[in-house]
């Protein structure tokens, strides 16, 4: 009888297998690189972009159903907001970036995180870090003099500007004393 002998052959290659130098690398070995290295990667929640972060729970047995703002605040706590603001009284650009530029100090004195950005001769940007504070904000600046109007989540509030038809131009010292005296 004729014996039967099985051979296996070794297929695979031992050399080891040379790496790609990183100036070679297109763009989808660069993404699968980042994914390699985020796979493992433990990022804390406050580090994670806003986008992706999870929401704080809202509790709704503390929501006064008559007030529907205090919903609107409470979801916007933690996010980025914007609030636009007008000037009253035709100003140029530089009386405006004087002008918003008290209210923000005022809101800083305050302990408010706000930004600030001219966009206009008489528009100006307030952002806010934690938007469920836009609110407050928002009333401290249509109560200003020169306050025109305050625009928050699409909602337009008549500033005292535009209430008593001021178009003097020049600010009082009424300004910013809600804030300075801790009455906000």
């Amino acid at each position: 009888m004729w014996g039967s002998t099985l051979a296996v052959a070794d297929c695979t290659d031992t050399k080891p297998k040379k790496k790609k130098d990183i100036r070679d690398y297109n763009d989808a070995d660069m993404a699968r690189l980042l994914e390699e290295w985020e796979k493992d990667d433990d990022i804390e929640e406050g580090d994670l972009p806003e986008h992706k972060r999870s929401p704080p729970p809202i509790d709704f047995s503390k929501v006064d159903p008559s007030k529907p703002e205090e919903l609107l605040m409470m979801s916007k706590k933690g996010k980025t907001l914007m609030l636009f603001a007008s000037v009253s009284g035709n100003p140029t650009e530089k009386e405006t970036e004087e002008i918003t530029s008290l209210w923000q100090g005022s809101l800083f004195n305050a302990n408010f995180d706000v930004q600030r950005f001219v966009v206009g001769s008489n528009r100006v940007i307030f952002m806010l870090r934690d938007g469920s504070y836009a609110w407050e904000v928002k009333d401290f600046l249509i109560n200003q003099d020169r306050c025109e109007d305050v625009t928050v989540e699409g909602q337009n509030h008549v500033g005292v500007a535009q209430n008593d038809g001021d178009q003097h131009g020049h600010v009082t010292a009424r300004m910013g004393n809600q804030f300075a005296h801790g009455h906000y």
